[in-house]
């Protein structure tokens, strides 16, 4: 552990305004992370116009969709670290700054670096979730945490599901630009409200910054999700992509070497490799890929021309409405899910979740003839996901200091991270090479859609079991505070 209690500082705070009603704290933050992880979204309507928009090439233009993603690696666990030391508001305020000017410079452009660069600011703002998470921790009531942090748990995929159909409705019916101006305006609202309603949290990590270990994670992690997200471009047995998977693996070690020599490591590897830390972050990816298998699957599988035997046809804007409801399911059972950990345990919760996500992409396999039944197999999906994703900010606090639970959510962030980016290509990989011919064209078959529902439920067994094999006991954690239903 970096650091002990008695290291910890409670920087005092008697000039601050009261600390406003719990509701409206929470309303505040659960709004940040919807709008912060609508970014994620947010293009996805306008991808084949890329080249076209910005007078580049397709394999070029990806690079916009990419970048937030690769931002958003490095960024979180930074964000968290930074939160921990120099206080979470603030760094809060730092990542909707970053994305408004993201937004902006994007709104303001037509040109592949200008967009690359605005959509990196804007996926570096993904850290504000877990400095949320943290910041309710420290605010809040006891009984008022788990409910709390189950709900910006859940923002991570709520903000995608409803950002689909309404970046969709504004990408038809205005100039594309303008879905960065309403990203910058909303942007801008929520950092109002953020000065306005959130308190700077008086618990403080006092250290310096660490320097080395943030560019070592950095490089590890561009390498490793570079040649991720572009294997299947590049060719996964090309030069390249092997190159940077040596790089990835070399750097990660020696990081690792690095981080447990340093007194104030930016992420604490003693406190990640406890069993209960190391499975819930495990569970993690699996929880991710499975989800994103939704993300990629079903909207491609409802707009399929219905002369392909299996699609619907629908517009992009009627994809996302008919998916629209997942992201309330999952806004719906977050506490639900707080609830059930605090009576059950979220081991439990997380377990229970995994199971209900399994389901859904079993009845995904059988219900494929009509529209409302993709809708009731997505639904079943983001229930499961909502059950999981709420589950582990708890499981998590309840494994570490008070003084590092910034740093903590936010590799617990990059975890789920890894597991959207693993899925999208893996899944993208089986619906390019398993197709069929359609009017000139070659579309992903019936089979390769299947296939993809059976390794997302492949990846939500994997998540019952490593969540099966997450210790539970009642002993204290130094430093903490009690959040009802961490131990159980």
């Amino acid at each position: 552990m970096s650091l002990t209690a008695d290291a910890a500082a409670t920087v005092p705070n008697a000039g601050a305004k009261r600390p406003p009603a719990p509701a409206i704290l929470i309303a505040t933050l659960g709004m940040v992370g919807i709008v912060v992880s609508l970014m994620q979204t947010l293009v996805i309507p306008i991808i084949p116009l890329l080249p076209s928009l910005l007078s580049t090439s397709a394999s070029n233009a990806s690079w916009v969709i990419t970048a937030a993603l690769l931002a958003g690696a490095v960024a979180t666990p930074i964000s968290g670290r930074l939160g921990d030391m120099f206080g979470k508001r603030r760094v809060l305020f730092a990542n909707l700054l970053s994305m408004i000017l993201g937004s902006v410079i994007c709104a303001m452009f037509s040109a592949l670096l200008p967009a690359i660069i605005g959509r990196s600011l804007q996926g570096a703002a993904v850290g504000a979730i877990p400095l949320g998470i943290s910041i309710m921790r420290d605010e809040l009531a006891p009984e008022r945490v788990g409910s709390a942090m189950a709900i910006m748990s859940a923002t991570l995929g709520v903000g995608g599901a409803i950002g689909l159909p309404a970046a969709a409705l504004i990408a038809q019916n205005a100039d594309w630009h303008v879905l960065f101006w309403t990203a910058a305006g909303i942007g801008v609202l929520c950092a109002i409200l953020v000065f306005v309603f959130v308190p700077e949290s008086p618990v403080r990590t006092p250290s310096r910054f660490d320097v080395g270990g943030a560019i070592g994670l950095s490089i590890a992690l561009l390498a490793l999700l570079i040649s991720i997200t572009k294997g299947a471009d590049w060719g996964w047995g090309s030069p390249t992509i092997l190159t940077l998977f040596a790089v990835s693996a070399v750097v990660f070690l020696a990081w690792g070497w690095f981080e447990l020599r340093q007194k104030a490591p930016l992420v604490d590897l003693r406190v990640s490799a406890r069993p209960r830390v190391l499975f819930t972050n495990l569970a993690s990816i699996a929880v991710g890929f499975a989800l994103f298998g939704m993300s990629l699957s079903f909207p491609q599988l409802l707009m399929a021309p219905e002369g392909t035997g299996y699609g619907f046809g629908l517009s992009m804007v009627n994809a996302g409405l008919i998916l629209a409801p997942t992201g309330l399911v999952m806004m719906l059972l977050s506490p639900v899910s707080a609830r059930l950990s605090a009576a059950r345990g979220p081991k439990v919760t997380l377990i229970l979740g995994s199971t209900v996500i399994a389901v859904g992409y079993l009845s995904g396999v059988i219900l494929m003839e009509s529209v409302w039944e993709i809708m009731i197999a997505a639904i079943v999906v983001a229930a499961g996901v909502g059950l999981a994703y709420a589950a582990m900010p708890a499981l998590i606090m309840g494994a570490v200091p008070i003084t590092e639970t910034a740093a903590a959510n936010g590799l617990n962030s990059l975890m789920r991270s890894i597991g959207t980016s693993t899925s999208s290509a893996v899944m993208s990989v089986v619906l390019a090479h398993m197709t069929m011919s359609y009017a000139g064209h070659e579309l992903p078959s019936r089979e390769g859609f299947h296939t993809t529902f059976f390794i997302a439920m492949a990846a939500a067994v994997a998540a019952m079991v490593l969540a099966a094999c997450i210790p539970m006991s009642n002993k204290a954690v130094p430093a903490s505070a009690a959040v009802p239903g961490t131990d159980g």
